[in-house]
């Protein structure tokens, strides 16, 4: 009964709370601005900022981005009583009665707004996915009021198209980032000592492996007994070694687990809450899983930086390009999925985009506060080489930023972004000879294929601190992450664009 009068005097209270400052950009009329004339805007906030968040972007881009894409908005909310929510997202619980009224508070305004472009619109077609955990809504609008009225609103957060995303940036003749797919075959033409050294009972150990102390680490730590959750495109069911194989050789007793929270899409481009399955289409999931913790097996495969460590697999997107409003909320999930589960320790994504989203912010917020340690790729770019910012989310401070380095020890390699909040470095490309970038897991066949950028970087890292974690079960994050850092080459003074540098992973584990 005390719940029914809390409700009812909190959705009286909700009728009245408007902000009394309403921005004047938010009181022109709509003027429905081109995507070149969206991205071009991004790209100006990007150059001069080094970053671009959707709060401060005037209405009318706002609104542009929203009906240029999918119309999907993402929209965060609070209570009356909870101003610093961020701060809150792992305790809140949004089935309770104060933060249902709020949120069905926005509901009806969204609807009493929407109806009045489609007056057959039922209430239920508003909300696109539906969130358990995360103070936030996914709902498509057509009416630039609705949105008009939600940024005035008091009890909103944010108001962001989820799915919007800048075209590819045309630098030097070139174009940055691709979704990162495709490329992961078998690689028939590798030279031992070259490309790999030979480890026992019958593997390959990358040759960067060394410039990290790797295989040496191994006489003290592999990994046994951490679970290693990596946010990717999914494994491959035809790769054994991440299947029936897994546990072989000098690799037992681990466990490894295929999920997925991509949701589906129709044939019209509509996203459903149906998710995908586990399987890798593109191929990076895959590469990644490899990485870190492929077995050392007596398959002649490339083995994984912590062999003994458990996997969670997770399908969170279609390719490492975060452009759909699927993605995110597949990326999202994920990591509240992550934060959720108590056995699991490290978190890997080595996905991205060039805007921050605030959904994820909220996610990777709420699994940082269940004490996971969080390495995120900072970036790679296929081809533009000038383009050098890190990218979200990166370059939150709740994650480790991760890139990649020549055998130069001084160069970042030739695809891979760099900046401030770069925080490790691994050795990812040759100056010359052999086959330039690691080898890892292929889609397919016990032959390695090849991969590189701050992708594989972020996943060998992460591998890194399950040896360490490993080594020091009891140890908390910050402890684990007080060492990589101190077991690094550029420590006690970190580099202004690329971190702590490289991690000594015998120096790591001592």
């Amino acid at each position: 009964m005390k719940n029914i009068f809390f409700a009812a005097a909190l959705l009286v209270f909700l009728s009245s709370c408007r902000k009394d400052n309403i921005d004047t950009d938010i009181q022109e009329p709509v003027q429905l601005k081109t995507p070149a004339e969206i991205d071009a805007y991004i790209f100006k906030q990007l150059k001069e900022t080094d970053q671009f968040e959707w709060s401060s972007a005037p209405f009318d881009i706002r609104w542009s981005a929203l009906q240029q894409k999918d119309q999907v908005l993402s929209l965060g909310y609070r209570t009356p009583a909870m101003k610093d929510v961020e701060e809150h997202l792992h305790e809140i619980d949004i089935q309770s009665a104060e933060w249902m009224a709020v949120k069905n508070e926005l509901l009806d305004l969204i609807y009493r707004e929407e109806m009045k472009t489609d007056a057959s619109l039922k209430k239920e077609q508003l909300i696109v996915y539906q969130e358990n955990v995360l103070p936030v809504m996914n709902v498509r609008i057509k009416n630039p009021e609705t949105l008009r009225k939600l940024l005035s609103h008091t009890l909103v957060r944010y108001a962001e198209p989820m799915a919007y995303e800048p075209a590819p940036m045309p630098v030097d003749n070139a174009v940055q980032s691709s979704s990162g797919c495709g490329s992961n075959t078998p690689n028939y033409g590798l030279q031992a000592t070259l490309d790999y050294t030979a480890q026992l009972p019958d593997c390959k150990a990358s040759w960067n492996y060394p410039y990290h102390n790797i295989v040496n680490a191994w006489t003290r730590s592999t990994g046994s007994g951490i679970k290693v959750f990596i946010i990717d495109t999914g494994t491959s069911p035809d790769q054994d070694n991440l299947g029936s194989a897994f546990n072989q050789g000098s690799s037992s007793g681990r466990t490894v687990e295929k999920i997925v929270t991509l949701p589906q899409t129709t044939l019209l481009g509509i996203p459903t809450g149906s998710p995908e399955t586990p399987a890798d289409g593109c191929g990076h999931g895959t590469a990644m899983a490899g990485a870190c913790l492929a077995p050392r097996g007596i398959d002649g495969n490339a083995v994984g930086v912590a062999y003994n460590a458990n996997l969670i697999g997770c399908r969170a997107a279609a390719d490492v390009y975060l452009d759909e409003s699927r993605e995110i909320k597949g990326v999202a999930d994920a990591f509240v999925n992550a934060g959720n589960r108590t056995d699991v320790r490290v978190i890997s994504m080595s996905m991205g985009r060039v805007g921050s989203v605030t959904q994820i912010s909220d996610a990777v917020k709420y699994a940082y506060k269940k004490g996971k340690l969080i390495f995120c790729a900072g970036g790679t770019s296929t081809s533009a080489t000038s383009w050098t910012g890190v990218v979200f989310p990166a370059t939150m401070t709740e994650v480790n930023a991760v890139t990649g380095v020549k055998t130069d020890l001084v160069n970042r390699c030739s695809s891979c972004h760099e900046g401030s909040q770069i925080d490790f470095t691994v050795v990812m490309e040759k100056t010359g000879g052999g086959t330039s970038s690691p080898i890892t897991l292929a889609m397919s066949s016990n032959t390695p294929g090849n991969v590189g950028g701050s992708s594989v970087a972020t996943a060998t890292t992460a591998g890194m601190a399950a040896l360490v974690w490993s080594k020091y079960p009891s140890w908390t994050r910050d402890q684990v992450l007080s060492r990589l850092i101190s077991s690094s080459s550029n420590y006690p003074t970190k580099s202004s664009t690329k971190g702590w540098g490289r991690i000594d992973a015998m120096k790591a584990t001592f």
